[in-house]
């Protein structure tokens, strides 16, 4: 009688082990992955058959942040990508406070991205709270969400980190997860969120890939990410104005400056050095073809979160490791800094 006791005691408990488990474990959502990247302007331009030939299958792109910012690369990366057979999916960079600025934000989203045949879920990128409680962040996060899917009939996904996907978010009866987890997604079968299952899984902010000039989001995907009516989102109500970046090759002549070109064609000396990999933007040479992005202003947050400052005279990487509470190290690793001791004036630098 004992023996019989024991042994459903120890069936109950392995049951309740297992139960525990499969209610918590965030693991994916199949079996079938794909890899990924994110981009905004801050990877400038792109060659996206490079891109493609690395393996790439698919492609968020930014389009849009607040309810009047629209990223300047954003027409182009869409064109590129599409051509080049890459899945493209977007997202937007929620700055709203209020339910009303929500949904004004998930307007001007769906105007950006009006006309556009996108293949993945609509993403919110929603991680600067400010002073909003769980509460009003949920209510935020619910009214952008539903307003987007009333305004185009697709399906959304909500991007998070793991904390906030644990500790802010409270979404998972409606909404499927993006999570940005710098590891192995199998260490995430151990991890409590509100989420049991996960879309995407952005593994790495530092990613190297060929057709890309600087660091980039990689990710994994699972197939139902993918929309299952990718047809072409309503068309633009005519009350957006479009900024279309455009790609121009400059060839240096002789007495050219970096800072006379970049005054010529609208964008920063940064934004040229970066593009055309050049060490010293002191140092260019007649006959060297340059690539110019035009109508690509950077707005001062930019991408998921990462935030740009502009040198002024006089600025050291240690004073501004200070100023913005990070190291130096990391300020020269986002940047690929290789002289320390080297910035100047008008350099656009990644914090």
């Amino acid at each position: 009688m004992n023996r019989i006791k024991l042994f459903f005691t120890i069936m109950v408990l392995c049951i309740s082990m297992l139960v525990y488990t499969s209610c918590y474990a965030l693991s994916p959502e199949s079996d079938v992955i794909y890899e990924g990247i994110d981009v905004s302007n801050w990877q400038g331009y792109i060659d996206y058959s490079n891109v493609k030939n690395e393996g790439i299958d698919i492609v968020y792109i930014k389009a849009s942040q607040g309810s009047n910012y629209k990223d300047p690369y954003f027409e182009l990366n869409y064109e590129n990508a599409k051509s080049n057979g890459l899945k493209v999916g977007v997202y937007h960079y929620v700055t709203a406070r209020s339910i009303t600025e929500a949904e004004r934000e998930a307007r001007f989203f769906a105007s950006i991205i009006s006309g556009k045949e996108i293949d993945c879920k609509l993403a919110m990128d929603f991680e600067d709270f400010g002073s909003l409680n769980n509460s009003q962040i949920n209510e935020i996060s619910r009214a952008f969400l539903e307003e987007l899917e009333l305004l185009t009939g697709k399906e959304t996904i909500v991007y998070s980190d793991l904390f906030n996907s644990q500790r802010t978010f409270n979404l998972s009866n409606d909404y499927s997860l993006w999570i940005a987890y710098y590891g192995n997604y199998q260490e995430l079968e151990n991890i409590q969120t509100d989420w049991s299952t996960w879309e995407g899984q952005q593994y790495e902010d530092d990613g190297i890939i060929d057709g890309i000039s600087g660091y980039v989001d990689r990710n994994r995907f699972t197939k139902e990410i993918l929309l299952e009516n990718n047809s072409r989102l309503p068309g633009n109500d005519g009350e957006h104005e479009e900024n279309v970046s455009e790609r121009k090759e400059y060839v240096v002549k002789k007495g050219d400056t970096l800072w006379a070109i970049s005054r010529e064609y609208d964008v920063t000396i940064e934004e040229i050095a970066r593009l055309n990999n050049i060490q010293n933007p002191n140092l260019i040479y007649s006959g060297e073809k340059l690539i110019i992005i035009t109508n690509s202003n950077f707005n001062e947050v930019n991408g998921l979160g990462k935030t740009f400052y502009t040198v002024q005279r006089g600025d050291t990487l240690s004073e501004l490791a200070v100023r913005f509470d990070t190291s130096v190290e990391e300020i020269v690793r986002l940047n690929n800094i290789e002289n320390p001791n080297f910035i100047y004036v008008g350099q656009r630098i990644r914090i």
